[in-house]
């Protein structure tokens, strides 16, 4: 069975397409949350997240965010306003699906958590400290976490802090150790690499295929200002930071 593993598409739907149409077949889809925020497409991307095979999802801290769960204050000003914004747009179809949304799921030996395994909704795992804090606070063999916006990969050590690891396009990973595996951002990527980041997990080969795909930047950052959310929002996906 083949997974799409996509996390972070912060209303990009024009970078979601293009994530789509580069994974080739796939039997389900799962999201590591922040289906919103920051981009001009809520509504879009939600209804076509909605249509993928065997869809399992989780809730970011901007879906909190836009459902009221955390407060906006929270957020820094340009942040908390692409949230106001596009609380304006969001329909109620688009909302009942953020509101069901689970703060972690667990499938088989793997976990799935936004954040991080310990607060799920606002840790961020970007060290070999970090992660290592996190190894006993799940179970499973792995778990995959979005929220840093950066592909990587945490190895836990039996003895030392954990290997981390930094996947470039068309890598693949297999690993028997227990490892903590974010797949980049779809819609706001952070790793001065302005493609789209995703996963293909193959539980047959048992691997974990890191893909990088461009898309049409330009477009989304004229929708981006014309909504009048901050330009910073648009002038970042250039650059991937």
């Amino acid at each position: 069975m083949r997974t799409l593993i996509v996390s972070d598409i912060h209303a990009n739907l024009t970078a979601f397409e293009a994530v789509l149409a580069d994974a080739g077949s796939f039997d389900q889809v799962w999201c590591l949350g922040d289906v919103v925020g920051y981009g001009p497409d809520p509504n879009e991307c939600i209804s076509l997240l909605r249509q993928q095979p065997g869809l399992r999802c989780i809730m970011g801290n901007h879906d909190a965010a836009l459902m009221g769960y955390i407060d906006l204050r929270t957020f820094n000003d340009q942040a908390a306003r692409a949230v106001t914004i596009q609380s304006e747009l969001l329909s109620q179809e688009s909302r009942d699906f953020l509101e069901l949304l689970e703060i972690v799921i667990e499938e088989g030996q793997i976990t799935l958590a936004h954040g991080s395994p310990r607060d799920p909704i606002w840790e961020y795992v970007v060290s070999a400290r970090i992660a290592n804090e996190n190894f006993p606070e799940y179970q499973t063999q792995i778990c995959l976490v979005g929220h840093s916006h950066i592909p990587s990969i945490f190895v836990e050590n039996a003895h030392g802090r954990p290997t981390i690891l930094t996947p470039q396009n068309a890598d693949r990973w297999r690993s028997d150790r227990r490892f903590i595996l974010n797949p980049g951002s779809v819609g706001q990527p952070r790793d001065r690499n302005p493609k789209a980041a995703y996963v293909i997990w193959d539980d047959q080969e048992d691997t974990w295929l890191f893909r990088r795909v461009a898309y049409d930047v330009e477009s989304v950052q004229q929708r981006i200002l014309a909504l009048g959310i901050p330009s910073r929002h648009a002038s970042r996906l250039s650059q991937g930071i």
